[in-house]
């Protein structure tokens, strides 16, 4: 039986550095399959793992949003909140630009660049969360507290 390589990423560096406490759950990764490969895989509820949404507004200014795989990001709301006309997903090789990670493989740990960092309000009191470690199909699983303890996230409700 061989053992399975698991990659050493920029965004594992950044939680070790940070002190978390985190296991890193490595699946079958799908092209496009999104969180719900990742929960299947894993056997987890969907709700449990996060997404890292990298998003802009009308001047090209980035944004990391985290949120519930099973639940989309109304846009317009999260537009209110910034006090932005717009806010709209990025071009996959702009977000790749602003993160150093490929969209699927996206963390928001250990980031090119210092982005602003919000999170789903009920993220905080699930009991654990999976979110991307930083490779298309590797996900840590920590507590929310952890992410919070290190991201310092802001915390907005937004999800449809």
């Amino acid at each position: 039986m061989t053992k399975e390589r698991i990659p050493v990423t920029s965004a594992i560096l950044a939680m070790k550095q940070s002190g978390l406490a985190f296991i890193l759950r490595p699946y079958r990764y799908e092209e496009h399959g999104g969180t719900r490969v990742s929960a299947q895989e894993l056997g987890v509820d969907e709700h449990l793992v996060i997404k890292t949404l990298v998003m802009e507004d009308e001047r090209g200014v980035p944004l990391i949003i985290l949120m519930n795989g099973d639940r989309q990001v109304s846009t317009k709301a999260l537009a209110r909140i910034l006090g932005v006309k717009s806010v709209t997903p990025c071009d996959p090789r702009i977000a790749e630009k602003h993160t150093g990670y490929r969209v699927g493989g996206t963390s928001p740990f250990g980031t090119k660049k210092p982005l602003r960092i919000f999170i789903e309000q009920g993220i905080a009191a699930l009991p654990r969360i999976l979110i991307n470690a930083g490779s298309r199909g590797l996900l840590a699983e920590m507590s929310p507290t952890e992410l919070i303890r290190a991201l310092k996230p802001v915390t907005v409700k937004v999800a449809i």
